[in-house]
This record gives structure tokens, sequence and C-alpha cells, in this order.
């Protein structure tokens, strides 16, 4: 009966297509809920409330542990950044003043002098802590560009990245495949192979 007065309705005239569709949508609501028993109704309402507090904020179990990890990671992104935006200053800035360090700034200091542009990502592996020591496994790569026309080197490695510290944390020490160095690794890999002397 419920669509046949809509059908009559939405037939008369279009003025009273709004009156229609209120109708429709009014017999379509009351169906619907008189579907629902109330032990349903209920059953929703259970799972309404319990979906909410699923969303509800986490408290962080291990505060001082979370907010060590912050520092790591953002420690290892100013290294990332400092290099990428060939900031001599920023770069030494995240390292202990140590002598097994110097060549590594060297090195990247001789990136920053040959390079118009520098694109370098990082993709934390690994973490492993032990008391202040911290060491930091990372994958990266990136893009060295000589100028703006340049295609530029494109490589990628994986290293260990060595820190220190719990509050404040600075780097100590570098193994692996590193990407600060590109110039000499440039230099190495353009040198000719030693010819073999006649016999």
């Amino acid at each position: 009966m419920a669509t046949d007065v809509c059908q009559m309705l939405a037939r008369a005239s279009l003025d009273p297509v709004f009156v229609a569709f209120l109708y429709c949508a009014m017999m379509f609501h009351k169906r619907v809920l008189s579907g629902f028993s109330s032990s349903a109704l209920v059953g929703w309402l259970v799972l309404l409330v319990i979906g909410m507090g699923a969303c509800s904020p986490k408290t962080v179990q291990y505060p001082e542990d979370h907010e060590r990890f912050r520092r790591i990671d953002q420690a290892v992104e100013s290294l990332r950044e400092a290099y990428q935006k060939k900031n001599r200053s920023d770069f030494q800035a995240v390292m202990l003043p140590l002598d097994q360090l110097e060549q590594l700034q060297r090195d990247a200091d001789a990136d920053f002098d040959t390079f118009h542009a520098i694109s370098l990502e990082f993709k934390t592996e690994r973490i492993m802590i032990e008391g202040d020591d911290i060491d930091v496994y990372v994958h990266w790569q990136g893009i060295w560009k000589k100028d703006a026309n340049d295609a530029g080197i494109r490589q990628r490695g994986h290293a260990r990245l060595q820190w220190v510290g719990m509050h404040s944390i600075l780097l100590r020490g570098v193994q692996g495949d590193l990407p600060f160095g590109m110039k000499t690794r440039q230099t190495l890999s353009d040198v000719p192979p030693p010819q073999a002397k006649p016999r």
C-alpha cells in the first residue's frame, strides 16, 4: 500500500514530488526499524561502545624507551638532512669529536664541494641498544648531481651507524657501505684497470 501511495503522489504533479519523497522515506524508515528486535538493538549498541573503546588513544607503556627511540630517529634524520642540504656545521654537530670520524667529515666536505645537489633517503632496518651504545642499521639510496642538467649518479647500499647517548644522541662510528664520500667512490670507479704487461 505504501508503494501505491508513493507512486500516486509522484504522478500527480511536480510540486508534490518532495512530499512524496518524504512520505516514502518515512515508510521505509518505519519498516526498517520494525524489523529490529530490542535484543538486536542492544547488540548493536554494545558493538558501538566496544568500537569506540578500541579507537581511544593508547597510553605508551614505556615512555622513557619511547622517548629515546624518538631521539635516535631524530638524530639519524638530522645526519641525513645535514648531508643532503650540504650543511657542514649541522653535519659535524651530530658527531662526537673523534679522530675516526675526521675522514667521514672530509669525505662529506668533498661531496659538498663536488656536487650541486644531493638527494639521500634512509630506511631504518634495525636498531640495537646496549646501555649507552646504539647501532642503527640503515638501507640508503641517493642521487648525486654535479649540475642542474646532470642525470646524476644513483647509488644504494647498507650501513651501520653507531651512536652513543641517552638524552643527547651523537654519532661515534660508522661501518659498511656508506653514502658519504661519493666523490671518492666515483674517482676510484673512473680509474681504468691496470693493463697487463706484454710478455
